[in-house]
């Protein structure tokens, strides 16, 4: 028997070692079957190996056919047309302008990447290293994710105690700068520990700077912390917090929506950050520069409806033009201590402006370019085929983004194929 196109064995033996014990619903009646819920448990991970993070049209189809009906078009090869005619037969939507171009440009994405090996190895890999796959509907499932709606997460991949993420309904994010200065980091071991006493989890992306002052200090503090990573949850990142990234497994957990194996690139940065904002009910940005990454996660918390703050620093800092930045023109509220930070989560929601949600970019290229400037390597050259099953994105968009890249001498094609040009200092 075959599930998929997968032995029902393998993917029998993969439900087993991926479900959380704490949430697995699923049970296999006999040898010969697989119920319905072990089956969606194991297309949400092999989905996480097709879509690349935030993936809207992933998304919809999941929730409109669920991951095992969805994952079964991909294989039967149903064209986007077929697949939006089951979509009108089931009754989840009405033919709408557009639909099927974005799920035929969704197939040029996810095609390439349907790759029985791959989504294997990925399982496998998890089962390995102790990681679990938490899926919609499980009841260590962070509800919060949903507001996400379609860009919400596939699955989450998770190294720790998933029991734990149901803290996580009252928690708060603290991002920040990776050259965090020494008043950064103060800020920050202050304010986290102060908060764990007040009963909250803290959320970060374990980064250098200010994420991991903020773990470190939860952990001395004997408080709960997760950390989203940009890469799979098997693949520590930064490497200089191998330890600390094994601490909050040990206490807390570590949540990535890619696969194991995945590396960590802009895109999925990016697009990490908006599970950070997501997750919590707050996010305070402690200490950026003007064009700061964290600038993104205060974005998502704005665009989420989510409470934002930002510590303000010297005027003569450039480590915190980004907080001044945000509470000048973005809505932001100036924090300085624990319990102001704590007043935006137990009633400061209704008092705060959020605006459009607009925060300041952090980048002038476009998601497309950035994906593809991510697949590309600065030795070794690639074909556009390449790039394309790399970052999942159709040959068509590669080709213009990359046309865009040589402009700004970013990329460059050389005999051997595309290549990365290193910045010029």
């Amino acid at each position: 028997m075959r599930v998929f196109g997968f032995d029902a064995d393998d993917v029998r033996q993969s439900v087993a070692t991926i479900a959380p014990l704490a949430d697995s619903t699923s049970s296999i009646a006999s040898d010969a079957h697989i119920d319905d819920a072990a089956k969606e448990r194991f297309a949400r991970a092999v989905w996480t190996t097709l879509a690349e993070p935030g993936d809207g049209t992933a998304g919809f189809l999941t929730s409109a056919l669920g991951a095992s009906r969805s994952l079964d078009a991909l294989i039967e090869g149903r064209s986007a047309a077929q697949i939006v005619d089951e979509l009108n037969i089931h009754g989840y939507v009405e033919r709408v302008d557009g639909l099927v171009d974005d799920i035929q440009k969704a197939l040029t994405r996810w095609l390439p990447r349907l790759d029985s090996t791959s989504a294997l190895t990925a399982v496998r890999t998890a089962a390995h290293c102790g990681a679990t796959i938490l899926i919609p509907g499980d009841a260590s499932w962070p509800d919060q994710l949903n507001d996400l709606d379609s860009h919400a997460p596939l699955g989450l991949w998770v190294r720790g105690d998933t029991a734990r993420l149901r803290s996580a309904d009252r928690s708060i994010s603290l991002v920040g700068a990776r050259a965090a200065t020494g008043y950064g980091e103060h800020v920050t071991i202050e304010a986290a520990s102060s908060l764990v006493g007040r009963g909250f989890a803290i959320v970060s992306g374990a980064a250098y700077g200010i994420d991991g002052a903020a773990h470190r200090a939860t952990l001395a503090s004997n408080g709960t912390t997760f950390a989203f990573l940009a890469g799979g949850v098997d693949r520590p990142y930064p490497s200089g917090h191998d330890s600390l990234i094994g601490r909050i497994i040990d206490t807390g957990a570590v949540l990535s929506e890619v696969p194991c194996g995945t590396s960590p690139t802009k895109w999925r940065f990016l697009q990490r950050n908006r599970l950070i904002a997501a997750l919590s009910q707050a996010t305070v940005v402690l200490e950026a520069g003007w064009r700061s990454g964290s600038l993104n996660t205060a974005g998502h918390a704005a665009a989420l409806g989510r409470a934002l703050g930002a510590v303000p620093g010297s005027v003569m800092s450039a480590a915190s033009a980004g907080c001044h930045r945000l509470i000048r023109e973005y809505g932001a509220t100036c924090v300085t201590n624990a319990d102001e930070m704590a007043e935006l989560v137990q009633g400061g929601l209704d008092d705060l402006d959020r605006g459009n949600g607009r925060v300041p970019g952090v980048a002038n290229l476009t998601p497309e370019e950035t994906r593809v400037l991510d697949a590309l390597s600065t030795g070794k050259g690639r074909t556009v085929d390449d790039i394309a099953r790399r970052s999942g994105l159709p040959n068509s968009v590669v080709q213009a983004a990359l046309g865009v890249l040589q402009i700004y001498e970013a990329a460059d094609e050389r005999s051997h194929g595309w290549v990365c040009v290193p910045r010029k200092r």
